[in-house]
């Protein structure tokens, strides 16, 4: 692995349908491999992939994060549309003016959790937004259980955390197996300081009233996944942590019958939050991926 890019990156934003969502951009010095749009999972922000874009840069792509409609520092929807057919509508937007600046050259999506089911109805609305397509431990169903645990982590503390002490004491409940941080000045990053002085999470509320999950194999949303996942002509690769509870063996080996093609990687030493669990085993997959484009 390449060393990590220290450039910090440009802060731009992209319009969809009158919402302003914000993004970070690395560009390199010399001529770029292409350009990487990294979309994160429900509940957190585009600074949740900081390391991995600072390692995607120092091998030499332009990579963008962004934040998802309602998230960090992009806009809230007053209708509360954060289904992720509208965050599939933005990401669309994004990769057809990240194309317009490479003609002919669409970018890498990787999509973790939310961000990747977005991506995939993504690909299967107009023919190859994307050079490639990478989901992080997501397939074509979420698990039940693994998506309770999720939402109930997000609904834990309403009226905010009375300290970035507390919160990181919260983080490390629902990931015990994670290294916790020394000190949890990171998480600033992730959530947002209230006028009555207590910290709250970096998304809009009405977010949880969005759901993703259904153990019904014919529900809408399950069928509009499969059949955007027959869509899909460009290389893919899947990433699952072994020790989640969101993507399991049937639902991996469903995406499989459905992706012949596509390549799967298990990181033995994560859960759900792979990049953050295991960034380096990550960042390896994802760089060999991008080598045989």
């Amino acid at each position: 692995m390449s060393p990590r890019s220290e450039v910090a990156p440009q802060r731009i934003s992209f319009d969809s349908h009158g919402l302003e969502l914000a993004a970070d951009r690395w560009e390199p010095e010399g001529e770029s491999d292409g350009t990487v749009l990294l979309l994160h999972g429900g509940g957190q922000t585009r600074h949740s992939w900081d390391r991995s874009a600072g390692d995607l840069h120092g091998l030499g792509w332009t990579v963008v994060t962004m934040d998802l409609r309602g998230h960090g520092e992009s806009e809230w929807d007053a209708e509360g549309r954060y289904s992720v057919d509208w965050m599939a509508e933005d990401i669309l937007i994004v990769c057809g003016e990240l194309e317009a600046e490479a003609p002919g050259v669409p970018p890498v999506l990787v999509g973790a959790s939310m961000g990747g089911l977005a991506a995939l109805l993504a690909v299967g609305r107009r023919s190859e937004p994307c050079r490639a397509l990478v989901l992080v431990d997501i397939a074509l169903r979420v698990e039940p259980e693994g998506s309770r645990r999720i939402r109930s982590f997000m609904m834990q503390k309403p009226e905010g955390f009375e300290s970035l002490e507390e919160a990181a004491a919260a983080i490390a409940a629902y990931n015990p197996n994670r290294t916790r941080p020394v000190r949890p000045e990171g998480l600033r990053k992730n959530l947002r300081l209230t006028d009555e002085g207590r910290w709250r999470w970096h998304w809009d509320p009405e977010i949880l009233n969005q759901s993703h999950d259904t153990e019904d194999p014919e529900h809408p949303i399950r069928v509009r996944l499969r059949e955007a996942a027959r869509t899909v002509t460009v290389p893919t690769l899947l990433v699952r942590g072994l020790q989640s509870d969101v993507v399991s063996d049937e639902g991996l080996a469903e995406a499989c019958s459905i992706l012949p093609e596509a390549t799967v990687v298990d990181v033995s030493e994560a859960g759900h939050m792979i990049a953050g669990d295991d960034n380096e085993t990550f960042l390896d997959a994802i760089r060999a991926f991008l080598e045989r484009l």
